[in-house]
């Protein structure tokens, strides 16, 4: 049952998103399947008009309001996919929008917004800031405020991608993963899937850095974060709304939190399956199936992901393939000090064994000792641990950076630099044929 009278059941059923937003297909997932011992089913929101689910709430809410209110045009506040959300809705009923943004927002977001009449105000480092900004312009020039998920009218939106789910896949349905950012997501799937359906379990999905969900959940009201993570812009909120906290608190079963590196695993194993490219928060639903599977040690069960958006950066897929491989845990990380000597890297490299070398940084910066910074290829998890040992037994000292934020961002290009010993230095560079290129 919903926690108060209000009938979001009847609200879903009667929301008006089909003017401009597409039913998306619920695809299997056959590789990542087979390898989790798991059915996995994605949500494919990625493929609305807008390229996320965000169209949905926005032309829903827009699309009741007055004559009046549309006329006076309206005004959000977005890290992108809201932002465009609003702008085709906009579009399609005739009003102005204007649409402020984070500076920090992907370019493709904000050409995206442009290009469907949006106003573009770019102001502040985060949703936050851009969000008090939009208030500020409301009051100003008398504009309809569009809220990007603390609304009734949003909810009901995207609770849409419920409804579809439970007519596509009538057979059971064990867990549906949804990103988190501010909850009008996951409050609009909770409210349906829980009155419809409530044995099946809605879990929320957040990144390490953008928790905001759940520390409200945990402290029992709604905490504001001192500062979000960005690489997945569409989840980076630092306060959730009222109305959203109100229905996840109440209704969402379990929390899962992934890490950048889980993030970028995911998006290569969407690529994988579908050849399509996800965002990073679109991608949550799918790096917490994993996690959950894992942990919980699932066979056999039936899950679904909400691919929530795809507008990424195209600049963006160096660094997700960098990370994808930390993700899936095939790559370990060390920083591994030995003797500035004769004889000291062969023995590194006999320890090494037939280990790949993913990364190898080096200059010299001490007449005694050498750091060097490596990247080495691993078959299982536990595996980076015992070679980290193996490398400490043979009396080079190691650490192990394999889950260290910070040195994956900035140590890696940090080795070395300016020293008296480097002397008569000479740059090359070496192609090496790959073996998977035909």
């Amino acid at each position: 049952m919903l926690p108060s009278g209000d009938s979001y059941l009847q609200r879903i059923l009667n929301a008006r998103v089909y003017e401009v937003a597409r039913e998306t297909p619920l695809t299997a997932a056959p590789k990542l399947s087979k390898r989790l011992g798991n059915k996995v089913l994605l949500k494919r929101e990625d493929e609305q008009p807008v390229f996320s689910f965000k169209l949905r709430g926005a032309y829903n809410k827009m699309a009741r309001l007055t004559p009046e209110q549309r006329a006076a045009g309206v005004i959000c506040a977005s890290a992108g996919n809201h932002a465009q959300g609003v702008a085709l809705s906009a579009k399609k009923l005739g009003c102005r929008a204007v649409i402020v943004m984070p500076v920090t927002a992907p370019k493709v977001k904000v050409d995206a917004v442009a290009a469907n009449g949006g106003e573009v105000v770019l102001h502040g480092e985060s949703f936050t800031d851009a969000f008090n900004h939009a208030l500020e312009l409301e009051r100003a020039h008398g504009l309809t405020f569009v809220h990007p998920f603390d609304d009734p009218d949003v909810i009901a939106g995207q609770g849409t991608i419920a409804v579809e789910m439970l007519r596509q896949h009538t057979g059971r349905i064990d867990a549906i993963f949804v990103a988190i950012g501010g909850g009008g997501l996951i409050s609009g799937v909770a409210a349906y899937v829980k009155a419809v359906r409530p044995e099946t379990k809605v879990i929320g999905v957040q990144t390490t850095d953008s928790d905001a969900m759940l520390r409200s959940v945990r402290a029992g009201k709604r905490v504001t974060l001192p500062d979000v993570g960005l690489f997945a812009d569409g989840t980076a909120v630092k306060l959730v709304g009222e109305e959203t906290f109100r229905v996840t608190q109440a209704l969402v079963d379990d929390f899962i939190v992934v890490d950048t590196d889980a993030a970028c695993a995911a998006i290569k194993d969407v690529f994988e399956d579908t050849r399509s490219i996800l965002e990073p928060s679109g991608a949550l639903g799918v790096a917490a199936i994993k996690k959950y599977a894992a942990e919980h040690g699932c066979k056999g069960q039936t899950f679904i992901a909400i691919t929530s958006g795809a507008n990424m950066n195209f600049d963006r897929l160096g660094f997700v393939a960098e990370r994808a491989e930390v993700g899936e845990q095939r790559e370990a990380l060390f920083v591994v000090t030995i003797p500035e000597a004769r004889g000291s890297f062969r023995r590194f490299c006999e320890l090494l064994g037939p280990r790949s070398v993913t990364e190898f940084n080096y200059r010299i910066a001490d007449a005694e000792v050498a750091q060097i910074f490596v990247g080495v290829a691993i078959s299982r998890p536990d595996e980076a641990e015992k070679l980290a040992r193996t490398f400490s037994k043979a009396g080079f000292e190691t650490l192990d950076l394999t889950h260290n934020e910070l040195a994956k961002q900035h140590v890696r290009h940090m080795v070395g630099g300016h020293s008296e010993l480097a002397r008569d230095e000479r740059l090359y560079h070496f192609t090496f044929p790959s073996a998977q290129a035909r």
